[in-house]
């Protein structure tokens, strides 16, 4: 079989059991299969594949058929232009969240406290864009705490991140221009409607507070104060229909110019806020 009457087949069966876009992932799985860069499948299309290829991407398409995410099974997801490894232990980064970067390179800081790092994506590459900042990654998770410090090592900014265990700000001392955080927002019943990718895949207790996706927002708005120097200001991920819970938290804490953020698609993404101390 050649590498093209492999990736026709290969999405055929991806279609067939309803992944989005299968064209796209057997185009990645076969790069990852055949160690190429996935610029290069065409010009590897008419060759025959060599058996140890064949039956890894034979392996990797049934993976994804039964939705496990493209990033587990090839161990890495891009973001804001860098690679950040991940696994099973903490959530994809996914494009949406860059809105929350942008909002927070539009104006200096000089540290920075990510509540939840997870992939420590957020972080890293706040920490990766401003050459002389310095923050702290906090997590629930130890295995996440060890995936995010894995992944400030390979993005070159492990001296300047310190990243440990802590349940909201429990253990964290000290403060902060800058605070920002992806928590879990999915309220409990909106979990079976979630895409398989999720729902079985990622961390559950990243995904929702087994409530109404409103919990992380409260802590945030009552402590976050707390963490920051005067003028210093939270930047908080949120789903698309919270914007005015989210923000009516935030008035209620005191905090001023609150706001929120659409991402590329024009849906509610970020909220803002100042620490009017």
């Amino acid at each position: 079989m050649t590498a093209a009457q492999a990736l026709v087949a290969a999405t055929a069966k991806l279609r067939a059991s309803g992944v989005p876009d299968p064209a796209r992932d057997a185009r990645v799985l076969l790069a990852h299969a055949a160690s190429v860069d996935a610029a290069r499948i065409t010009l590897i299309a008419p060759e025959d594949l060599a058996p140890d290829i064949a039956e890894r991407y034979d392996q990797l398409i049934s993976l994804r058929a039964v939705r496990v995410p493209v990033s587990h099974l090839i161990g890495a997801r891009e973001f804001y232009g860098r690679r950040f490894n991940v696994s099973s232990d903490v959530l994809d980064p996914r494009p949406e969240t860059e809105t929350l970067i942008e909002a927070a390179l539009a104006q200096p800081f000089g540290s920075v406290l990510d509540i939840g790092t997870g992939s420590g994506c957020i972080l890293i590459t706040l920490l990766a864009e401003r050459p002389t900042a310095v923050g702290v990654g906090t997590d629930l998770s130890e295995a996440a705490c060890l995936q995010a410090s894995a992944n400030a090592v390979s993005n070159g900014v492990a001296d300047r991140a310190d990243i440990f265990q802590s349940d909201w700000f429990g253990s964290v001392t000290g403060r902060f221009d800058l605070i920002v955080s992806n928590p879990p927002y999915l309220a409990v019943e909106e979990m079976e409607g979630v895409a398989p990718e999720l729902r079985d895949h990622e961390p559950r207790m990243a995904l929702t507070d087994e409530a109404d996706g409103l919990t992380g927002y409260r802590v945030l708005a009552a402590l976050a104060q707390d963490h920051l120097d005067p003028g210093g200001r939270v930047l908080t991920e949120i789903g698309h229909k919270q914007g005015p819970g989210v923000c009516a938290l935030f008035e209620a804490a005191g905090w001023r110019n609150v706001r929120v953020l659409p991402d590329l698609d024009g849906r509610d993404r970020v909220v803002c806020a100042d620490f009017a101390g």
